[in-house]
């Protein structure tokens, strides 16, 4: 990243957090002093932002989790501050978050607005992301990301600034926290496994906002163009990275709740067994099982439902674990913890146990194996603790946040 760069986010973010300081009165009132302590997301900041898209032709990136704390969407913020949007790209689960997982989400129109809404998601998606880019001015980017390397908006945000990087256009990223911001763990990503599931040569819990990210990607040199994107922070108030923070809606609809979002890191592998992670049931990523686990004490059965149309072992008696009850502190603890899916290794692995979408979710070539061998998940945690403190270092240039 060119100095000048980073001159310009670094006095960004202290601008944006001076705005939260207390009034030249001073009168110290409790009501006051809550409002000036609030976190407030980069979004809320519209005299930060909208001036300085006036007179541009603006696409939003964006779906259902780019709200403000009064209700409205991020789309009317900007409409009603003069901001002239164009165009909204929607990204997997769609503009209103309830596709399935992997759905393909047609484009379609905003009803409250009559906006189109060009689906980043699906077949043909690129084509229309650069057809539609050729008459935009500026792209600015609000959604809600939950910090792990498999979680696919900020794919779409890459594809997104590489084309403004091509184009010379202006590229914003209006920051929300990261609810699993606190720490970073698990594997970095060995390139070769690259896919619509990690794009970025990260671990799989990066501790990064997505603003981070995206000032991570333009410093090293990681968008597919070799290209600089001309990128804008509005930074996040009053938030630092060991601040715990409630996602007032679900991002996506199999994540419903905290525990499923801080379990999400250690779960999802079982994405790539036949074992279901209670997806078609009221808990996803906060259980797990299968017909042929023996000795279990929970069972349940999983349905079609809403973003779960068709979902692993369905209509099939599972038995296995609930996680639900677990506390959230001891989840954090643990970090990326693959306890769980060597246990349920080691009952059911009679069978086919992993596909080849494993190492894209892992991404390494070799923990596969390692499982397989019997080695314990703390042995495995071992092999990446170097990389993580490496990463770490790497990414301190970057960090908006304490």
């Amino acid at each position: 990243m060119n100095i000048v760069r980073f001159l310009f986010f670094t006095g960004l973010m202290a601008a944006a957090m001076s705005c939260s300081g207390k009034s030249g009165a001073q009168q110290g009132a409790n009501a006051d002093e809550a409002a000036d302590s609030a976190l407030m997301v980069g979004a809320e900041r519209v005299d930060l932002y909208a001036p300085q898209l006036q007179g541009k032709r603006v696409a939003l990136f964006s779906n259902h989790t780019g709200i403000l704390p009064d209700g409205r969407h991020t789309l009317d913020a900007l409409r009603e501050a003069g901001v002239d949007v164009k165009v909204v790209f929607s990204p997997e689960h769609g503009f209103r978050g309830n596709a399935d997982a992997g759905e393909h989400v047609s484009s379609s129109i905003d009803p409250a607005t009559g906006l189109p809404i060009v689906s980043l998601y699906g077949p043909g998606h690129r084509k229309a992301m650069n057809e539609t880019l050729d008459s935009i001015d500026a792209i600015v980017n609000d959604i809600q990301d939950v910090g792990l390397r498999f979680y696919t908006y900020y794919c779409t945000m890459l594809e997104l600034m590489d084309a403004a990087a091509e184009r010379g256009q202006d590229f914003w990223v209006l920051d929300r926290p990261n609810p699993n911001g606190m720490y970073v763990d698990g594997p970095i990503l060995d390139m070769q496994y690259a896919s619509g599931v990690g794009r970025l040569p990260i671990p799989v819990v990066h501790g990064l906002t997505l603003a981070e990210m995206m000032l991570m990607a333009n410093g090293e040199g990681w968008l597919p163009s070799g290209k600089q994107a001309q990128l804008h922070v509005v930074p996040c108030a009053n938030y630092t990275h060991s601040t715990r923070y409630d996602l007032p809606v679900p991002p996506s609809p199999n994540l419903p709740n905290m525990k499923s979002i801080y379990l999400y890191p250690s779960l999802c592998y079982f994405e790539a067994t036949p074992v279901s992670l209670g997806r078609g049931t009221d808990k996803p990523f906060q259980i797990y099982g299968h017909p042929k686990m023996k000795n279990r004490q929970f069972d349940f059965t999983p349905e079609s439902r809403p973003g779960a149309t068709n979902p692993p072992q369905l209509g099939n008696l599972c038995h296995g674990v609930d996680l639900s009850a677990m506390d959230d502190d001891e989840i954090i603890e643990r970090g990326l913890d693959l306890t769980y899916l060597i246990d349920a290794y080691n009952d059911v692995k009679g069978e086919k146990f992993f596909t080849s979408f494993f190492e894209k979710l892992i991404g390494r070539g070799d923990i596969r194996q390692m499982i397989i061998d019997g080695r314990s998940a703390d042995e495995i945690k071992a092999t990446w603790a170097d990389d993580v403190e490496n990463f770490k270092q790497q990414r301190k240039p970057y960090l908006l946040y304490n």
